[in-house]
């Protein structure tokens, strides 16, 4: 049995012997360590990938104080991640990013107060490089996690209170995008155009309504409804908005899961899109966008680079420190669909 385990795992001495090097050597290449030769290390990579050699992870994390592993924490309920689109795509581009750089995503969720409690203890634990974090609310208590456990993060959105002048983070251009909704329905001749809003308790939400307040600052009260950046969300609210202002010929919706809430009470309430009313959502997720009746008009925020950025900036951050790195803004643009 111990002759079997020995041919299928190789150790790092019949690495060293197969490649005629000392063992010293493999473990500086395993490890990425400098001063070796290019050519002694390309021998030695040669034998790993000969003999299927596996670094000891235990072993390796000793010796470069790296884990190979990064949290993706999220402030949403198990229900709310899988539930909406959006979060599917946020994750497959940091995946993409994490798995290039192999390295392992450790995916947290937060779907009470009491998982703050555990969330704290396996940062504190030191058992991932870094971390990064999104779909934070005004009171979340995560960043000060990170920053007591010294983990080194960047956050999926502007964080409402910034933590200090070196916080990195990537975010869309919200109030520019809010602003291209509103501005493409007046062109379409609107003038009732209300709005419903995200949680404002999210700096997204609050950006996207201060995008719609930009072009129209005195806009009627009863025009603005406020909801959840969920479809049942979407309906209340509009049904809300129809109760107030059933005069309305536009309504611009935080995001698209919300949106498609919004389109099945107006189909309900014998409103037709765009005739009576024009609709536009904000994302543009596609499984959403292109299968509302009619398709979505919305404004694009590219959501997998936006996870993708984020873990471009958490590498160069573990790899480099903090020096030259900035926050990043995304550009958005409409998307012309039927709905508006």
């Amino acid at each position: 049995m111990s002759d079997s385990r020995s041919r299928t795992r190789p150790t790092l001495e019949a690495v060293a012997e197969h490649a005629g090097v000392s063992r010293a050597t493999v473990s500086r290449v395993v490890n990425g360590s400098p001063g070796v030769r290019r050519p002694v290390r390309q021998r030695v990579e040669r034998s790993i990938a000969e003999l299927g050699y596996v670094p000891n992870q235990a072993a390796r994390t000793l010796v470069t104080r790296r884990h190979d592993a990064v949290a993706v924490i999220v402030a949403e309920s198990e229900t709310r991640l899988f539930g909406d689109p959006f979060f599917g795509t946020h994750l497959r581009g940091m995946s993409l990013e994490l798995t290039a750089a192999d390295c392992q995503l450790v995916l947290l969720l937060v779907e009470n107060r009491r998982d703050y409690a555990r969330v704290g203890r396996y940062l504190a634990g030191q058992h991932v490089d870094g971390a990064l974090m999104f779909s934070l609310h005004e009171d979340d208590p995560l960043p000060a996690m990170t920053r007591q456990a010294g983990l080194p993060t960047v956050f999926g959105g502007r964080p409402i209170r910034q933590m200090d002048e070196d916080t990195i983070y990537v975010d869309s251009d919200n109030r520019g995008g809010g602003r291209l909704a509103v501005q493409h329905l007046i062109a379409l001749g609107r003038r009732r155009i209300a709005h419903i809003t995200g949680p404002l308790d999210q700096t997204s939400a609050t950006d996207r309504l201060l995008g719609y307040q930009d072009i129209l600052p005195d806009a009627d009260p009863s025009l603005l409804a406020h909801g959840d950046f969920t479809r049942a969300g979407g309906e209340r609210a509009m049904a809300q908005l129809l109760d107030a202002a059933p005069d309305l010929d536009a309504v611009f919706v935080g995001n698209d899961l919300m949106a498609s809430g919004a389109l099945t009470v107006l189909h309900e309430r014998g409103k037709r899109v765009p005739e009576d009313v024009a609709v536009v959502g904000f994302d543009d997720i596609e499984s959403i966008a292109l299968w509302t009746d009619p398709p979505l008009t919305t404004v694009r925020q590219d959501v997998e680079e936006m996870g993708r950025e984020m873990t471009r900036l958490l590498l160069r951050l573990l790899a480099e420190g903090p020096e030259g790195l900035t926050p990043a803004i995304m550009p958005t643009r409409l998307v012309r669909r039927a709905s508006a």
